[in-house]
């Protein structure tokens, strides 16, 4: 299983880049930020993008990634562009997280004046992922959408990943499911609950999941599922026999990459730092 960390872009640098330099030291699969402007009242909060190119040009190993990006402030083009930069920055090492985004101010839902029902916020993210999928891998590319259109546009040259980057799609509806069953090279599950383990509806979500994979004609066990962390009452960094515990869990039901969150004090995502290197040495054990 790969084990990634969540860091926190709120810290000044260089403080912030011996933070990635040490998440690769503790031999974390993937560092992942959130693309916001702001989360849940937390500033400053860096851009993702400038930040995962500061940490690509300190680390040389660990996986770099955003979860996710979302079209709530991002254009297809210059997105695209920003992956590619990324990606040849890193040596290759750039995993694109994308979902449909936030509905609140709080997750930069409306920041740019417009509110989505639910049909059109779905509607509008399948139109980006596939935007962004033929910007990624083609040359003079020109889309009309309803959302976002581009006109010539040529991205994809100098990638280092090809066909190019990959993306892991959340969606826990059937829509989204289905559009990482289509263009994704992974599935992120984000069960959120306050009073009840994750597990047992997870387990109805990959099944269907893999029932929507089957339909689209992919190999269920050919696609990566990753599940975020730090939501539920799991207790991931107790203890490292408690995180093996539930690592075995949602290994049998069929997870297959997890996201830590990197400890912060204060808040709800606060661990006992020794805890959190003792469960990262047994994550770098599973690879």
């Amino acid at each position: 299983m790969n084990v990634g960390v969540v860091m926190w872009p709120t810290s000044p640098w260089p403080e912030m880049g011996e933070l990635w330099k040490r998440a690769e030291e503790l031999g974390f699969h993937t560092g992942w930020l959130y693309d916001h402007l702001a989360w849940r009242g937390h500033t400053p909060w860096d851009d993702a993008y400038t930040s995962l190119a500061a940490a690509a040009a300190l680390t040389s190993t660990i996986r770099l990634g955003t979860l996710v990006t979302s079209p709530n402030f991002r254009h297809p083009v210059p997105t695209a562009q920003a992956v590619k930069t990324l990606d040849r920055i890193s040596g290759g090492r750039i995993t694109l997280g994308v979902g449909a985004g936030g509905t609140s101010h709080g997750s930069d839902g409306d920041v740019l004046g417009a509110e989505w029902t639910p049909r059109r916020r779905a509607d509008r993210f399948t139109e980006w992922v596939t935007q962004l999928d033929a910007l990624l891998t083609g040359t003079d590319v020109s889309a009309e959408g309803e959302y976002w259109s581009a006109r010539g546009v040529t991205v994809s040259p100098g990638l280092v990943q090809r066909p190019r980057p990959p993306f892991l799609i959340a969606g826990e509806g059937p829509r989204g499911m289905r559009l990482a069953a289509r263009l994704g090279q992974g599935w992120i599950a984000n069960p959120q609950s306050s009073d009840a383990p994750a597990l047992p509806r997870l387990k109805e979500s990959l099944a269907r999941f893999e029932e929507i994979c089957h339909a689209e004609g992919r190999d269920p066990a050919s696609v990566p599922r990753l599940l975020l962390t730090g939501f539920t009452p799991d207790p991931w960094l107790s203890s490292v026999a408690a995180f093996e515990d539930l690592q075995g869990g949602y290994a049998e039901a069929g997870i297959t990459d997890l996201a830590l969150h990197w400890p912060r004090p204060d808040s709800a995502w606060d661990a006992d730092m020794k805890v959190f290197e003792a469960v990262a040495a047994f994550c770098a054990g599973l690879r």
